[in-house]
């Protein structure tokens, strides 16, 4: 069932002198490939004296390209949308047949489409250590990737950085410790070296607190949540593009909005630029998701409030039928039709038929047998 939310960021920088904004990119509108369907979204910027022109850049995300031709002490951006979070199975995709298990080779034409996403950017000696850990022997492609997110799930440990960047494989695994895009792009260059192509991605996360809390394990957030986060995407052929969240160690699903998949992580910023001027700066930032409308379900069904009112409408209905003296009957009929020749007269329109006889009699002779043998 359904569950819509409406989510509203703001990123807010205040300066105390008057400074001249350089032109910007924000990568904050959905991907047009979401999974998760986003009926509305808006995009309000401050100064309000500004131009922006939508573009998409290479791999085909939006761009909001914003000039300002003013000085000014304040630049805030905030985003508003409206997300249909009906359940996805991340598991529900084909697969082509030369890909079903790992390590495949991609075609020649599909290996020139992918070259940017296959591209070793890092290759040092922790990473390098790491990597040969590994398990590379021959299993399910999906075995495959649900084991080397989970590994590098297990392997780095989640902090929240502040700082910009992303730190790179060497630091991540050394430190054991990186945020949600160190582990994006470890994972990303891990996939590289197996031979897969892999892209880096920023987006929204948002999670909603169960209905029922889990028996036999954590039930995830107490709160409805929502922030900006990082995850990767791995291409196989016949699925496409699959999403994998090293954070949690589970693949995307409909909590997962992407805004930016780029084979480098330098090209997902959710915003670039920089100002001319001397002053200071008071940063601040704000995510939330609110429950807009639900459907009924089987974990959280109608109020007692809403049965009452349907009990309501039901007398009423019954009422109506009674006064206009509306008679329900109920027939006990079996009715079949023949497979052959069923555009005949007597599959239509007729009340018999030679057909229609003949196979009316095979059918009693065949319950006679069934129900009532030797009747």
């Amino acid at each position: 069932m359904t569950i819509r939310v409406a989510l509203h960021h703001k990123t807010a920088y205040h300066y105390d002198k008057p400074i001249q904004l350089a032109p910007h990119v924000f990568r904050l509108r959905p991907a047009a490939h979401s999974r998760t369907p986003v009926t509305a979204y808006s995009l309000k910027i401050t100064p309000e004296n500004h131009f922006i022109s939508w573009q998409q850049d290479p791999f085909g995300n939006y761009l909001a390209r914003v000039v300002f031709p003013e000085k000014s002490t304040e630049l805030s951006i905030e985003v508003d949308l409206i997300a249909e979070m009906t359940v996805i199975n991340p598991f529900d995709f084909f697969l082509e047949e030369y890909a079903e298990n790992f390590p495949f080779v991609y075609p020649e034409q599909l290996l020139k489409e992918l070259a940017p996403y296959l591209e070793i950017r890092e290759n040092g000696p922790v990473l390098a250590s790491w990597l040969s850990e590994v398990e590379t022997g021959q299993k399910a492609i999906v075995d495959f990737l649900v084991y080397l997110n989970q590994r590098v799930n297990q392997t780095v440990n989640y902090s929240i950085r502040m700082e910009a960047g992303v730190q790179t494989c060497e630091e991540t695994l050394e430190k054991q410790l990186g945020s949600c895009r160190d582990s994006a792009w470890l994972l990303v260059q891990a996939l590289r070296h197996m031979g897969l192509a892999a892209r880096f991605v920023s987006g929204y996360l948002v999670q909603l607190t169960a209905d029922i809390k889990s028996l036999d394990g954590p039930s995830g957030t107490d709160v409805d949540f929502t922030d900006l986060h990082a995850w990767a995407e791995v291409y196989i052929p016949g699925a496409g593009w699959i999403g994998l969240d090293p954070t949690s160690g589970l693949l995307a699903g409909e909590g997962h909005i992407p805004l930016a998949c780029t084979a480098d992580y330098v090209s997902a910023a959710p915003v670039t630029g920089g100002y001319t001027g001397q002053a200071n700066i008071e940063f601040s930032f704000s995510n939330n998701v609110t429950r807009i409308h639900e459907d009924p379900r089987v974990t959280k069904p109608y109020s007692e409030e809403q049965w009452t009112q349907i009990d309501k409408l039901g007398h009423k209905v019954d009422a109506e039928l009674k006064s206009g003296d509306v008679r329900l009957t109920m027939g006990g009929e079996p009715t079949f039709i023949s497979i052959d020749n069923m555009d005949a007269p007597e599959w239509n329109i007729d009340a018999d038929g030679v057909q229609k006889r003949k196979l009316a009699g095979e059918l009693v002779r065949r319950l006679r047998d069934s129900f009532a043998p030797g009747g």
